[in-house]
This record gives C-alpha cells, sequence and structure tokens, in this order.
C-alpha cells in the first residue's frame, strides 16, 4: 500500500463511515481497485476506524462532556444511564469480536460478491424507513441492546453500521435525532479499543504486519479524520430530514455492480 493509497482509502473510510452506506464495503471496494495487497489490511482499517472514531468526538464534544460531567455526579441521573446503555449496545459486538476474531479478519480479503450482497441487504435496510411512522420515543436499556444487535451483525464487509443502527431505532420507535446521536456516540468504546488493541500488536509484532508501514496508518489517520468530521456533521441533519433513500438507491446499484464486476475476477 503507498501513501497514495492511504490517503485514498482513508477518504473514502471518512466520507463513508457516518453515511450510511458502509465504510467497511467501500473500503474492500478500494482496495481491489487499487489493486492492494489484502493481507493485514484489518490493521489499516481499525486506524482509519479509529481516526472516525475521533472525528465524532470532535462533532459531539459538548454532548460527550455533558455525559462525563454527569456521571462524575455519581448519581443515578439521565447521564449514568445514556452510558449504561451504551455499554449495554457494546455486548452483542464484543461477544462476536472475542469469539470470532480470526473468521471476521477473512471476512476482509477483497471478497467483491460477499460485499456486494451486503450492500444490497444495506439498500433494503434503508428503504425501511420510508414505512416507518416517525416517532419521538427514547433509548431504552432493552433497546439499546438490540441496536446493539444491529451493529454486531454491521461487523460483515457491506453492511452498514451507521444505517443498521439509525433504521433499528427508527423502527423501535426512537426520535431521528435521539437515534443519530446513540448511533454515532455508541461505536466509539468499541471501535477505539479494537483498534489500539491491534496497534499495540503490530508494534510487538512488526514483521507480522510488515506490508503497511507507519507513514501509510499516518497519512490513512489524517484523511480520514479530516472527511470523517465533515461528512458526520452532514449526516446528522440528513437523519433529521429524513432522507435515506437515496443512499438506499446507491447501495443498491453499487452492491449490483459490485456482484457483477467480481464474476471476472
Amino acid at each position: 500500500m503507498t501513501w497514495i493509497d492511504a490517503l485514498i482509502l482513508g477518504i473514502i473510510q471518512g466520507l463513508t463511515e457516518f453515511l450510511p452506506i458502509s465504510s467497511s464495503g467501500h473500503l474492500e471496494i478500494g482496495v481491489v481497485l487499487l489493486g492492494i495487497n489484502s493481507t493485514n489490511n484489518l490493521l489499516f482499517t481499525l486506524v482509519v476506524h479509529l481516526a472516525t472514531c475521533l472525528s465524532t468526538i470532535f462533532v459531539f464534544h459538548k454532548e460527550i462532556f455533558s455525559l462525563i460531567e454527569g456521571l462524575l455526579k455519581f448519581k443515578w441521573n439521565d447521564s449514568t444511564q445514556f452510558i449504561l446503555k451504551i455499554i449495554i449496545s457494546m455486548i452483542p459486538v464484543g461477544v462476536i469480536g472475542l469469539l470470532f476474531e480470526t473468521k471476521i479478519e477473512t471476512l476482509f480479503e477483497g471478497n467483491l460478491f460477499l460485499v456486494g450482497g451486503m450492500l444490497i441487504l444495506t439498500s433494503i435496510l434503508l428503504f425501511l424507513p420510508r414505512y416507518i411512522t416517525q416517532a419521538s420515543g427514547e433509548v431504552t436499556f432493552g433497546k439499546s441492546l438490540v441496536i446493539g444487535l444491529a451493529q454486531a451483525i454491521a461487523i460483515l464487509p457491506g453492511i452498514s453500521r451507521s444505517g443498521s443502527t439509525i433504521v433499528m431505532a427508527l423502527i423501535l420507535g426512537v426520535s431521528r435525532e435521539k437515534a443519530a446521536k446513540f448511533s454515532f456516540l455508541m461505536v466509539l468504546l468499541p471501535i477505539i479499543g479494537a483498534s489500539l488493541l491491534k496497534i499495540k500488536r503490530h508494534i510487538d509484532f512488526p514483521d507480522s504486519e510488515r506490508e503497511i508501514n507507519t507513514l501509510v496508518l499516518f497519512l490513512g489517520f489524517i484523511a480520514a479524520f479530516i472527511s470523517g468530521y465533515l461528512a458526520c456533521r452532514w449526516m446528522v441533519k440528513i437523519v433529521k430530514k429524513g432522507k435515506l433513500t437515496y443512499f438506499a438507491i446507491y447501495c443498491l446499484f453499487l452492491g449490483l455492480t459490485a456482484i457483477s464486476f467480481s464474476c471476472f475476477l
């Protein structure tokens, strides 16, 4: 992977992480089109995910500081409950990550047919809000677990994490604004934790990740952070307006294209 490849993939990750079109799916397609050896791509994927997590923190810094302030009061208040809901939502993806880490890594090997199929599934999910009556409900403890299950399924490359979690929240009767906020904040701890563990393994055993050097990782990180910050702010506005159909059409087209292209590889 060259530094130009890293910049391109970093921008792709940043723009697609928050738009409901699957960042992992786009990264896999980008890897194939750029002709990058897919070995150990999961390290780069985790680093750029860490970058977009940090961009989320910048966008929601007021809300995050408010949650921390409320938590430090050591009372059963809204902040404490919200953070507990976030922790509950992490359970499914944590369990799957621990039990199936090796199998998950094999999915990130440029399998365009799989990515295309999952993009079509994402398209179907994004069409659902058209038939869901707009609600004004809250994220409860039970709903947070169900939304967490949606996030766990989105480990598959091609399924949008933001799309699946937001749509699931809407199905459960959560308001659009609160669905977007919970969707973006719930991913912070799992991705940051997984990224740091992977980076530590890279530092401890550099030979096992020799194909991706530090400069490439740094450039990918910066590109993903800047583009992610802009995309996150835009996506919050899009969800409030309920305009997800355009992304559904895009995912359907891209999914069919990826499947067709895979037949010629």
